[in-house]
């Protein structure tokens, strides 16, 4: 007799293993922990596998579970793009989103596939840039909605997070260490006067070892352990981690992510997308439990 999976449980499933956690995933998809922890259940016993390592802190994928992962995601796909051809047929268009380089990480792709699936035949042109250009190209009325990190928030705009910049480097790298600190930054990036700041007022030598406009130049550049960079905290790809500096290094700010919308009375379309983007900010600062 044939079986069927459940669809809602598959949901929890990938919301799980992209945010590690239950409880990032429950605010991701606006459920209880309960909830998504008993779909989950009831997932591995329809299936009569264990699909998740709850032995750490964050949650990981076992062998079985990493393979349903590559299928979920095609079936959830799948699922919605039949539902949005036949339903929501009045929206039709583009819209233009705006986020700075180094905050596309982890959020937005879970945006964009939320999005996609409540407004299909909507197109999302994402343009990943420095604040001050977005702000810029906002003004011109050139962009919907866009994402800052700034000091504080500007007219018209709300703070949908407080996150702390935080020192990145190699893992396990050892250019922290070294005197003068050698910097790596994008000519443009927001932060890079305040570090230098920061390490004046705290007697540390610093210099630039890469000045660049292409974010991979400053990537490669600290991924091979040449120079050191500063983020927002979870934001980080994986080929960085958070320096574990015990005091070494100047502590950081909180810096506000900000959000700009434009179009306010134009519909359901670009409110859904700023709080689509809001949803995944809140997830992001919860705590990762099992």
């Amino acid at each position: 007799m044939a079986r069927n999976l459940d669809m809602t449980a598959l949901r929890s499933f990938v919301a799980v293993a992209d945010t590690g956690g239950v409880t990032k995933a429950a605010g991701l998809l606006n459920l209880t922990q309960s909830a998504v922890s008993m779909q989950l259940k009831r997932l591995e016993e329809s299936l009569n596998a264990v699909l998740l390592d709850r032995s750490a802190r964050t949650i990981a994928l076992t062998s079985q579970g990493e393979q349903l992962l590559s299928y979920a995601r095609r079936m959830l796909i799948l699922n919605d793009e039949i539902y949005g051809k036949l339903t929501a047929r009045e929206f039709e268009g583009e819209v233009t989103l705006g986020v700075p380089h180094d905050i596309v990480y982890p959020v937005i792709p879970q945006v964009l596939r939320r999005f996609a699936a409540a407004y299909p035949r909507m197109r999302v042109h994402l343009v990943s840039s420095f604040t001050r250009k977005l702000i810029e190209e906002f003004n011109r009325g050139e962009i919907d909605v866009i994402l800052t990190t700034e000091d504080r928030v500007g007219v018209g705009g709300e703070t949908i997070a407080e996150i702390p910049l935080v020192w990145v480097g190699a893992p396990d790298g050892q250019a922290w260490k070294q005197r003068p600190l050698r910097l790596a930054y994008e000519q443009r990036c927001i932060f890079r006067q305040f570090v230098q700041r920061r390490l004046d007022e705290a007697g540390v030598p610093w210099e630039m070892a890469v000045e660049s406009d292409s974010t991979r130049t400053i990537e490669a550049t600290v991924s091979a352990d040449l120079a050191v960079h500063t983020m927002l905290e979870g934001t980080e790809p994986r080929h960085f981690e958070q320096i574990a500096h015990g005091g070494n290094l100047p502590e950081l700010r909180r810096m506000s992510v900000n959000i700009y919308q434009a179009n306010l009375d134009d519909g359901p379309v670009v409110s859904d997308l700023s709080r689509f983007i809001r949803d995944g900010f809140h997830a992001l600062k919860a705590p990762v439990t099992a």
